[in-house]
């Protein structure tokens, strides 16, 4: 069975991240991990480490002997938590829960490899910092898309089922991964779906794109709604999500068009910001 590894703290963006979970395992057959990591800068600041020096070995010793035992403790009452989350949303599976402690993006790594690692990641777009800074996406959640070689799914404060997805195409190899899973993934196929790609400028083969890529979809068994949308990829695609009441965003991460910036610069931040919706993007 695919893995689906959800990481969790203590925000409301993880809340609702474990109930998007439990939707969406329940569709694809996935089984439910979650992973806690507590980073190790919490152990290894400067200022504990000048403390040892003021303080004697000792004390500085208890001191992170009291962290980790607090981190222990958060890391029980998040598993709790997530299990509740998940039997509320009517998920049947099993949860497998992990606590690590160390660096975030490494935690990651040890998950996706081998032939049995995870087959998707999820996350809240904001993480526990998310009341001091409203405006800034998490930090960790940035990382860790990056540092995935595996499809991730960034998921919003508020939660409600998906019923309408847009897959936004252009093309490349990474947006022919996400055409693809489309096809292949059966327990999705209620959701109304619109395929849209943009145009820059006049002369831009986005047509043929489109045709091509909505050939695929119904030769799958999907009818999706398709446009053509022009200007810049970032404005276009927020606009039209908030125009058709999409509530399912699904793009590759790196194309080979204006589109690729979506996942790295300002452009990806904004859409992310912008679309109040979860965001699958595939690499």
């Amino acid at each position: 069975m695919k893995r689906l590894l959800v990481c969790v703290d203590g925000s409301a963006y993880s809340q609702v991240c474990c109930r998007y979970a439990a939707w969406f395992a329940q569709r694809a057959g996935y089984a439910v991990e979650g992973v806690y990591v507590s980073d190790v800068w919490q152990y290894e600041t400067s200022f504990l480490s000048d403390l040892s020096g003021s303080l004697g070995i000792q004390p500085y010793e208890a001191m992170l002997t009291q962290l980790e035992a607090v981190e222990e403790q958060k890391s029980k009452s998040l598993e709790t938590a997530q299990r509740a989350l998940l039997k509320q949303e009517g998920y049947g599976g099993t949860l497998t829960f992990h606590h690590r402690t160390g660096s975030v993006v490494a935690t990651l790594s040890e998950f996706e490899e081998g032939p049995e690692g995870v087959s998707l990641l999820m996350m809240g777009k904001r993480g526990e910092g998310s009341n001091l800074e409203t405006e800034h996406l998490g930090a960790t959640m940035e990382r860790l898309v990056r540092a995935s070689t595996q499809p991730c799914i960034v998921t919003p404060r508020a939660y409600a089922p998906p019923q309408r997805a847009l897959l936004a195409y252009d093309g490349s190899p990474s947006a022919n991964k996400a055409l693809h899973w489309l096809v292949q993934a059966n327990g999705f196929k209620d959701l109304a779906l619109h395929l849209v790609t943009v145009a820059r400028q006049a002369g831009d083969a986005a047509g043929g794109r489109l045709q091509e890529g909505e050939g695929i979809l119904r030769a799958g068994g999907w009818k999706p709604v398709c446009q053509v949308l022009s200007g810049e990829p970032g404005d276009a695609i927020a606009g039209y999500v908030t125009q058709e009441g999409v509530d399912f965003l699904i793009m590759g991460a790196y194309g080979h068009s204006a589109m690729r910036r979506l996942i790295i610069g300002s452009t990806t931040t904004d859409l992310i910001r912008r679309c109040h919706v979860p965001v699958m993007l595939f690499r």
